[in-house]
């Protein structure tokens, strides 16, 4: 049973190695010449909660998860009916779990797949120092046709500086795995993989968002850890030193945004990265970037809300905050990374935007892009740099936030001569000076809008693909499904458009209608509870008379079946 790719799930309880064993069998498909995805189901408990890794794995790029998995691994069952729902299982799936854990439970048996037994803690128990989940990832990596080689030189690389000892433990477990797999019934298995050379990243979207920060020109962070976006900053702490910038590890959210606002005042592109409960602190002080003309970027790997709410699980829903968020009226940036790797480019972007445009750019990416990792091939450099309009020192009747054409003034470098400027949250006339004069608010309210009206955002503005008189727009994590989904239309001989909107803010209404031209049905995509990309839609464009709208919270993720279905449904 060859496929185009193989879906497998790697469950059980915090600690029992799931995360660890996933990382590896993705790390050993890349070594092999395969591209893969790998996202994560977790409990908010340090230790002792649910816990899963979910891959796929291919011989050509993949962004998204399948409808099914192939394979379910259970290492226990402990937990397993708080995320059960998250693992669908087709009839032709297999779950392989240890008899000592008991029978299949009902949430896994109900969706009517195969099952087999594997005595993985017996067989760890005959190796010295073995581990259940080296026995299950050596039966997982021969069940789908994974070359064993790649995964013990993977062992070799991650477990070599532990010592011989734990190495050959390692070792012995996968093969005793991999021993007993051969007498169990068949799975999906993987086809040859197309192994050109190429330089392959294996990368997560919060690398990636760092990454592209550094690329941009970022010199200084500042921020406070939160879940799902502290690894942002553990990725910009070593490398940005590097680059000879500063990361700073603030008490709070709220000292972070200050901290890089001030920075940038310095004349250093500065950044900072969150989620939504820390947005939501962070907006009066986003509110004095956007009103002194201060460029920030704010890096929002959003989760599952409001509150706390779920903290490891993902959501598109700070969608409203980032865009409608600020007292006032506060045009600023907003971009949406679309895929596990745009996470570079768009965070890039956001910070060359900012820059030029002297405003506050905010990167929705989410936990579904940002804790997931993907096998790519090597992106394209963008040219991106931050640059911003500097005055120069002792320049003639200097005025700060003058109302010039394009609506971006130079912005002075504390310590040059002549250029000395007032940047406070007050409204201000064109020097600086805090005025409540009506003249002055309106034509400072006018500049602020005017510069990101006028300026030419290119195509990056969203990425279009197909055509047709039916349309999907979606925007984030939602893409890969939408994506998937039409390219199996297109296969079957439909036709369907997709236009994955990068750009939220400002909305781009003249690109929009020409996206929309001949399009007689729309079908909107996307992963919140109260509809609020659709609602940011309806408020911002003129759509098509026939709309529907596929509008899911988290932690459950959008599957290409479910669209395609919807799409094929439409009479």
């Amino acid at each position: 049973m060859v496929g185009k790719s193989v879906s497998v799930a790697l469950t059980g309880s915090g600690g029992a190695g799931a995360m660890t064993s996933g990382q590896i069998l993705l790390d050993a498909a890349s070594k092999a010449g395969y591209f893969g995805l790998m996202t994560r189901s977790m409990g908010p408990q340090i230790r002792g909660g649910e816990a899963a890794a979910l891959l796929r794995i291919s011989a050509t790029p993949v962004s998204s998860l399948d409808d099914h998995y192939d394979l379910l691994v259970a290492y226990d069952w402990g937990n397993v009916n708080r995320f059960a729902a998250e693992l669908p299982l087709a009839k032709t799936s297999l779950v392989l779990s240890d008899p000592e854990h008991g029978a299949v439970p009902d949430a896994i048996a109900l969706f009517g797949a195969r099952s087999a037994e594997l005595a993985m803690k017996t067989l760890a128990a005959e190796v010295p120092g073995g581990r259940v989940n080296m026995i299950g990832l050596g039966a997982a990596a021969v069940l789908i046709g994974l070359p064993l080689e790649a995964v013990l030189s993977v062992l070799q690389d991650q477990l070599g500086r532990k010592g011989e000892e734990v190495l050959a433990s390692a070792t012995a477990c996968l093969k005793a795995g991999a021993e007993a797999a051969t007498k169990l019934p068949e799975v999906a298995r993987l086809p040859p993989s197309k192994a050109d050379g190429s330089v392959r990243w294996n990368i997560s979207g919060n690398e990636a968002a760092g990454h592209g920060a550094l690329k941009a020109g970022i010199k200084f962070v500042a921020a406070y850890p939160i879940t799902p976006g502290t690894e942002v900053l553990e990725y910009l702490a070593p490398t940005l030193e590097k680059t000879g910038g500063v990361l700073v590890q603030a008490e709070d959210e709220l000292a972070s945004i200050n901290m890089i606002i001030g920075g940038s005042f310095s004349g250093v592109p500065s950044l900072t990265a969150t989620s939504g409960p820390g947005l939501a602190l962070m907006t009066e002080s986003i509110g004095l970037a956007i009103c002194s003309e201060t460029p920030i970027t704010i890096v929002d790997v959003m989760r599952g809300g409001p509150s706390t709410g779920i903290p490891t699980k993902s959501e598109q829903s700070d969608l409203n905050i980032a865009c409608y968020g600020m007292h006032g009226d506060a045009p600023h940036i907003v971009v949406a990374p679309n895929t596990i790797v745009d996470c570079m480019f768009s965070t890039q972007w956001a910070v060359y935007l900012a820059e030029a445009l002297q405003t506050a750019a905010i990167v929705l990416s989410d936990q579904a892009m940002g804790q997931a990792r993907n096998v790519v091939a090597k992106p394209a450099d963008a040219p991106y740099v931050a640059k911003r309009r500097v005055a120069a020192p002792n320049a003639e009747g200097y005025k700060r936030y003058a109302l010039t054409p394009d609506g971006i003034s130079p912005m002075a470098i504390p310590g040059n001569p002549g250029t000395n400027y007032v940047a406070d949250g007050l409204e201000h006339n064109e020097r600086g000076t805090p005025s409540s004069q009506a003249s002055d608010h309106h034509s400072q309210l006018d500049k602020r809008a005017r510069k990101l009206e006028m300026f030419d955002y290119g195509d990056h503005w969203a990425d279009i693909e197909g055509d047709g008189e039916i349309a999907v727009v979606t925007f984030g994590a939602s893409t890969g499904p939408v994506q998937e989904a039409l390219e199996r239309i297109r296969a079957k001989g439909g036709k369907a458009k997709m236009i994955s909107l990068r750009l939220l803010m400002p909305a781009q209404t003249k690109n929009m209608a020409a996206a929309l031209n001949g399009v007689k049905k729309l079908l909107v995509v996307e992963q919140t509870h109260s509809e609020q990309f659709n609602k940011y839609l309806r408020a911002h464009f003129d759509l098509p008379p026939a709309v529907k709208v596929l509008s899911r919270p988290g932690p459950l993720p959008i599957r290409p079946n479910q669209i395609e279905s919807i799409i094929a449904d439409w009479k």
